[in-house]
């Protein structure tokens, strides 16, 4: 159990939280754990085999505090949330957007240069990092083929090219991705990227990240009055929330993957808080998420310049400054929908 910032993560199998006047009460095998105001919290994030009791639920709806259930490695499930109070005008633009073929594959194809460029730049950091020549000469040929496909996106006018585009960019992305890895190599080079399970330590790490974000993604996006699941780059499916994924994918290589290999590379994860389960598939164990968690919410507070804010500002307020851009674009108030560049 782990009070983080201003948001409750629960991560110990078989944990009940109940509502007890104004506070969370937390209980293990019947006896209270911990004791946390409700007036602290602006949120509540369970992993795995976790009760919340309907009237603790109920109250977080009521206040506008969200209850979000994960998997026991971070993949989303669900997002317990009251009434939605978006702007009706705001969504009505959103979806006339996605009618627009060519509103639709302009905003994709900003949302990929975005990933690409902030790709490269982890590619070329590491590159300025590696010692090994054959490190240095893959990041650096990895580089300049993202690069090149920043240029392919400048003419690109058909969504099935934005995407890819992308697709291409992202296989060449995690093919470079083990001479990143300066660490105990053969634990953590990841096989490609694989999901639903991950099917190796680096990938579950990265997995975990990403279920995070997302999260972070569909608040940012609910906050503004948006449609999570209307999205432009991501295909829209029931039950998916297509529009947070396309938010993801510029901030991923800046808030987890990043994260991900200073985690590995600075030996504050190691191979053994890995579990491997049948099938295949490979998590983390509960101190493992601990670690991670706690990184997240350092790595969140970081300050960096934002080009469009020409302020600096809190990673962790990234998804909040790109959902109210988004939003501005769609009213018709920006020409273009400006991506975050990490500089």
């Amino acid at each position: 159990m782990a009070e983080i910032g201003n948001v409750l993560y629960a991560v110990t199998p078989g944990a009940y939280l109940k509502l007890d006047h104004d506070t969370v009460r937390v209980e293990v095998d019947g006896a209270t754990t911990l004791r946390v105001p409700l007036l602290r919290l602006s949120g509540i994030v369970c992993f795995g085999s976790i009760g919340v009791s309907p009237q603790l639920i109920e109250r977080c709806a009521a206040d506008g505090r969200s209850v979000v259930l994960l998997g026991r490695n971070g993949a989303f499930a669900a997002r317990v949330e009251g009434p939605t109070s978006g702007n009706v005008l705001l969504r009505r633009a959103q979806h006339l957007a996605l009618s627009d073929g060519a509103r639709t594959c302009g905003l994709a194809r900003q949302i990929v240069a975005g990933k690409l460029q902030n790709s490269r730049q982890v590619l070329l950091r590491a590159a300025r990092e590696a010692s090994e020549p054959a490190d240095i000469e893959t990041l650096d040929r990895a580089a300049e083929l993202l690069a090149q496909g920043l240029g392919r996106l400048k003419d690109a006018h058909d969504l099935d090219v934005v995407r890819g585009t992308e697709g291409d960019a992202a296989r060449t992305y995690f093919r470079a991705f083990a001479a990143m890895v300066r660490e105990d190599r053969d634990a953590f080079r990841p096989h490609g990227r694989t999901r639903r399970p991950p099917r190796d330590r680096m990938n579950a790490l990265l997995s975990f990240l990403y279920a995070l974000l997302r999260s972070e993604c569909v608040s940012a996006l609910e906050g503004v009055g948006l449609d999570p699941q209307v999205g432009f780059l991501h295909a829209l499916r029931p039950g998916r929330p297509a529009l947070a994924l396309d938010l993801m994918e510029e901030l991923r290589p800046v808030l987890a993957d990043r994260l991900a290999l200073t985690l590995v590379n600075r030996r504050q994860v190691r191979a053994i808080g890995f579990r491997d389960l049948p099938g295949g598939a490979v998590y983390l164990d509960d101190d493992t998420r601990k670690t991670v968690l706690a990184a997240y919410q350092k790595r969140k507070q970081e300050v960096v310049g934002h080009r469009v804010m020409r302020d600096r500002v809190p990673l962790g307020l990234v998804p909040h400054v790109q959902a109210r851009l988004l939003a501005r674009h769609l009213r018709g108030d920006l020409e273009y929908y400006p991506p975050f560049l990490y500089r």
